[in-house]
Order: structure tokens, then sequence, then C-alpha cells
């Protein structure tokens, strides 16, 4: 689904990522872990796209495409999500109409009728109310006045709509509680299907106690420097990042 290749990206000229490889496949979750600055946010942000993250070297084919080429909502419409570690507020947009105009602009892509109002609404109840997050809450402006785990809620509802093939979660269980990181592990663990891939980026073993993935990865200077399974995050929450990333 996913292939990651020789990939190196820069801000402002500096080298953030340097050679990074990755292939994830239909079906499979994806951890990334790794010290602070090892360029896990700068991975999330050139796969969606993000302005001043600029491509030196390296490909990335999403489902056969070259994704590169791809402006950034073209890579939304085709399936991809991004769940930011700080998801921004948007005042003057409420979160019912932001989600129906991101749903239909999906299907649109796909070839599909839009959703009547009645629909619309059935469905953003029905998942809102799976995710503990009360409808009313989604008449208010997207994140405004929401507490951290709000918005993270909110996010989970947002992916829960959109329904995306390939989802980036960027530190999605930061700052979280025990109960608002259970309801974030349900709404990511509800998107997992053969059809469908996860790549989370998080700091901490705990999030992975509930969404276990297949694979995890070390990031460390710009490259993935190691690849394991589940235990690996235990090895690192033991014993840090120090003796992998030397």
């Amino acid at each position: 689904m996913l292939n990651i290749h020789n990939l190196h990206v820069a801000i402002n000229d500096t080298p953030i990522l340097k050679g990074l490889t990755l292939a994830i496949n239909a079906g499979e979750v994806h951890a990334i872990m790794g010290p602070n600055g090892a360029g896990k946010s700068t991975l999330s942000y050139a796969l969606a796209g993000r302005d001043g993250y600029d491509v030196t070297e390296g490909s990335v084919t999403y489902n056969g495409h070259n994704l590169l080429a791809m402006k950034p909502h073209e890579r939304a419409t085709t399936g991809i999500f991004l769940g930011f570690q700080y998801p921004v507020e948007i005042p003057g947009v409420s979160n019912v109409n932001f989600l129906r105009t991101a749903m239909n602009a999906m299907r649109k892509r796909r070839g599909e009728a839009e959703l009547s109002g009645g629909e619309f609404l059935k469905l953003v109840k029905t998942k809102s109310a799976a995710l503990g997050m009360d409808y009313e809450m989604l008449k208010r402006p997207v994140n405004v006045g929401f507490s951290g785990g709000e918005k993270k809620r909110n996010e989970m509802v947002q992916m829960a709509m959109i329904n995306p093939t390939l989802a980036i979660l960027d530190e999605t269980d930061s700052g979280l509680d025990i109960d608002a990181l259970r309801v974030v592990a349900q709404g990511i663990n509800a998107l997992r299907a053969p059809d469908k891939a996860i790549l989370l980026i998080t700091h901490y073993q705990r999030l992975l106690d509930y969404v276990v993935p297949d694979y995890i990865h070390v990031l460390a200077d710009g490259r993935i420097v190691k690849t394991g399974d589940k235990s690996l995050a235990h090895e690192l929450e033991r014993d840090g990042y120090a003796g992998i990333a030397a």
C-alpha cells in the first residue's frame, strides 16, 4: 500500500530525514518510535504534503501512485488521514459542516453520491456516540474550547467518519489520561481492516498496550535503525534509545 524508499526531507535546508525506507502493506499496523528530533513528525508531515517539508531525494508510492506528485488535498481525498499531535482549532466552522464537507469530497473522489442531510446526521450521531462524544459538541466550531482529550476524541470521530485507507497518527496519545487513551485506542482499532493500514507515531509504550502493532520501527537521526514486533516497545521502555540509536 505505502512504499517509502530512501526518503530525504529537509526543513529550511536542514536535513531531517536521511534515507528512510519503509513498506506498509494493507491490513498492517506499524508503530514508529524514537527520541526527540529523530524525524517522526517530519515523516508524517512529508507524507501529508505539508508546506516547508522539502523532499530532496527518494520516492513514495501509495497504492502504486506517486504520492509526492499529489497535492495535499489530493492525498486526503485518495484516502490518507493525518492525525495531529496538537489538533488545530478552526473558529467559525462547525464540526458538523467540516465533517460533511470532508466526507462528501471523499465520496465525490470515489464516484459516489453525496450523503443527504438525514443520512449524514444518522451516521455522525452513531459514530460520535460509539466514541463517547456528545453530539452537541459537534455543533461547536472545530476544537474551539475543547480540552486536549476532547480534541483527540473529536479527531477519532473525524477518522471514523472519513474512513481512510491509510491513517497516519502523529503522537495521538500525547497528553491523554487513561480514559481518553482508551477511547483513542478504540477509535484506532475500529479502523483496522484487511484493506486498510495504520502508521502510529508515538513516544510511549502505553498506547501499544491497547493498539498492538504488527511492527515497531525505531527512528533515529532520520533513519529507521531497528525493526521488531510488539516486544520491542517493552525493550525501549526498559532500556531507552541510547543503545539502539548510537
